[in-house]
C-alpha cells in the first residue's frame, strides 16, 4: 500500500492500536498547534516503527495539551529492512543529506565508521537519530533504522559476523560496472561500506580486499563525491540484489 503524502505524518514513541491515545510531547505540541495550526478533530498519520501507520484524530483536552487518538490502520508494518549501511562521517551538511537518503533507500541500520582519512565526526548521536526520524516522516518510511555508535574500521572488521557480506565502494577499482560483481553475490544478508571524502587508505584497501567476506565494487567511470557515491551505491545494490528485486 502506497504512502499518503497529502496528510501530515508524525513519529511517536508509543504503542499504536485502534482507540489508543497518544499524548503529544512539547515539541510535537508546538509543531501541530503553532506551526501547522491544526484545530480540534484534525486528522494526522502516526507511526512508531513497530505497529504500522495509523490515522489519528487530534483533540485539545487543555490549551497546553494535544492528544492523538488512533482510529484506523492505513498501512501495516512491513518487514524490517536488512541492509546495513556503513559510512565514514562527512562534514555536517553533507552528512545530513547522506543520512536522509540512506533512510529513503531502505537502510535498516546506520553504522558510522571511523577510517584513516575520515574528515567528519559524530558529536551528537541524538541529532543523527532525530534526522533519521525526520527523513522517515517526510518520505513515508515506516521502519526507523537503528543508529549505532561510531566504531573504527579495524575494530568493525575484527568482530564482523561472517554471514553478512560487506560490499564496499573501491574508488581504485579498475572496472566501471558493478553489476557483474553484484550478480555473483549469493548472500542475502548484506552491508554496504562507503568511505570518506579522502577515500580509503592503501592499508585499508589492502585489508578489505584480503577478507573473504568483503566484495569490492566500482561505481562507474566518473569521480563521485562521498555523499553522491553513497546514494549511487545504495541504489545499485538495492536494484541488483536488494529489496527492489
Amino acid at each position: 500500500m502506497r504512502a499518503n503524502f497529502r496528510m501530515q505524518r508524525l513519529f511517536v514513541d508509543a504503542p499504536l492500536s485502534s482507540g489508543g491515545v497518544v499524548e503529544a510531547n512539547a515539541d510535537q505540541f508546538n509543531y501541530l498547534a503553532n506551526v501547522l495550526r491544526m484545530e480540534d478533530a484534525a486528522e494526522i498519520l502516526l507511526f512508531n516503527g513497530r505497529d504500522g501507520e495509523w490515522k489519528a484524530s487530534l483533540s485539545f483536552p487543555t490549551r497546553k495539551r494535544i492528544q492523538l487518538m488512533a482510529t484506523e490502520q492505513t498501512r501495516p508494518q512491513p518487514a524490517p529492512c536488512d541492509l546495513h549501511y556503513l559510512f565514514a562521517p562527512l562534514k555536517v551538511g553533507r552528512m545530513d543529506y547522506l543520512v536522509q537518503k540512506a533512510v529513503e533507500m531502505g537502510a535498516g541500520l546506520l553504522q558510522p565508521v571511523m577510517t584513516q582519512h575520515v574528515q567528519g565526526k559524530i558529536t551528537n548521536l541524538d541529532k543523527l537519530r532525530a534526522n533519521v526520524v525526520e527523513a522517515a516522516e517526510q518520505c513515508g518510511v515506516l521502519g526507523i533504522p537503528e543508529v549505532a555508535e561510531p566504531v573504527r574500521l579495524s575494530d568493525l572488521l575484527d568482530r564482523w559476523p561472517r554471514e553478512r557480506r560487506i560490499i564496499y565502494c573501491d574508488e581504485g577499482d579498475a572496472g566501471q560496472n558493478p553489476l557483474p560483481v553484484l550478480a555473483g553475490i549469493q548472500e542475502r544478508h548484506l552491508a554496504l561500506l562507503v568511505g570518506p571524502e579522502g577515500g580509503f587508505s592503501e592499508e585499508e584497501r589492502a585489508r578489505l580486499r584480503n577478507l573473504d567476506f568483503v566484495t569490492a565494487i566500482p561505481l562507474g567511470p566518473r569521480i563521485l563525491r562521498a555523499d553522491t557515491a553513497a546514494v549511487a551505491a545504495l541504489a545499485v545494490v538495492q536494484a541488483a540484489i536488494g529489496d527492489w528485486t
